[in-house]
């Protein structure tokens, strides 16, 4: 059976790793599950690490020549393999279930998948079961964001009234990755020691107030009424469209780089993309072809010249149809 969170602690802390693990769901919460089994994977002896990057093109015999190679140092091997999309396919499957049946020795397996669900399981995730550990990783339930936020605060030397917690889980709007940066911020600011309601109404920004950058990262989401929510907000709020559409510009742009690079994992490093921000664009890409976000782009910097008034048009209506083709391309309509 797939481990828990508090199982996946636990075995976690043994002093051997075992052959093989899938760490999937959501993001913040795989990536930080995986830099911890990194580190214990170093403390163990593992010196050497192989990163394998599955792609539309990624040759699954990979999996096979590293698990077979040989170590230069005589140490243990960490294979960290990428799978982005959770699915590896035939030809994957069939690759990874070879690897359990006969995993070599010192050499453990790491997969991590930022796309999950109950769709994805198969025979090949239950024979991984068998040969390691397969934990999910699921965002918080809205009745559980309170209780999340008061164990990441201990677990970081804080404790908050249960007010506070609730209040910070107000102020993030379901948004781990605000929640995450909101905590470490409060480790600086305030130290140890338990956070009041009134410290914490002080100490916390409004992580829930609308911006560009929230609006940009919900449109390539997919979560189109989230961003039309946001796009709201910032025009009751009177914020300037030509400042919102500089930025949509440049993050159109950005993957419009992405969509025309060969290796996709190489021009992220160029763009000094950090993890969560990589695959938010590797889930967007994913939705749409290259002449989407050309069109998209083109469209963007049309609204732009309206907004100056240099061209006839309702930029606001134009900029929430825009915001909904990016997130939901299929059902958008043709772009004008």
């Amino acid at each position: 059976m797939p481990l828990n969170p508090v199982q996946w602690q636990k075995a976690l802390a043994a002093d051997s790793l075992r052959p093989v693990y899938l760490l999937a769901g959501e993001e913040l919460l795989v990536l930080e599950a995986a830099d911890a089994l990194r580190a214990q994977a170093r403390k163990l002896g593992y010196a050497e690490r192989e990163v394998l990057e599955v792609g539309s093109h990624f040759d699954w015999n990979d999996l096979a020549r590293a698990a077979a190679g040989m170590s230069l140092f005589a140490t243990r091997r960490l294979l960290d393999l990428r799978l982005p999309t959770g699915r590896p396919g035939t030809e994957g499957a069939k690759a990874i279930n070879e690897f359990c049946a006969n995993p070599p020795p010192d050499v453990t397996l790491l997969i991590t998948a930022m796309d999950w669900s109950n769709k994805h399981e198969g025979a090949w995730t239950k024979n991984l079961d068998a040969a390691g550990a397969l934990v999910v990783f699921n965002a918080p339930r809205p009745n559980e964001w309170a209780g999340w936020i008061s164990a990441r605060l201990s677990s970081r030397g804080l404790s908050a009234t249960a007010d506070a917690a609730a209040l910070l889980a107000e102020r993030v709007e379901g948004n781990l990755l605000a929640a995450a940066q909101e905590i470490d911020k409060l480790v600086v600011l305030h130290g140890e020691g338990k956070i009041s309601t009134a410290e914490m109404e002080n100490l916390v920004a409004d992580s829930a107030r609308y911006d560009a950058f929230k609006l940009t990262d919900a449109a390539f989401a997919g979560e189109g009424g989230r961003a039309l929510h946001i796009l709201a907000g910032l025009r009751a709020e009177g914020d300037e469209l030509i400042a919102l559409m500089g930025w949509l510009v440049n993050q159109l742009q950005l993957a419009l780089r992405l969509a025309n690079a060969r290796d996709f994992a190489a021009q992220a490093r160029v763009e000094r993309l950090w993890p969560a921000r990589e695959q938010l664009f590797r889930k967007a890409l994913r939705r749409a072809p290259r002449e989407h976000w050309l069109q998209c782009l083109a469209r963007a910097a049309r609204i732009d010249r309206m907004a100056k008034g240099r061209e006839q048009g309702e930029p606001w209506l134009e900029a929430e149809r825009l915001i909904a083709t990016i997130a939901e391309p299929r059902a958008a309509q043709v772009l004008g």
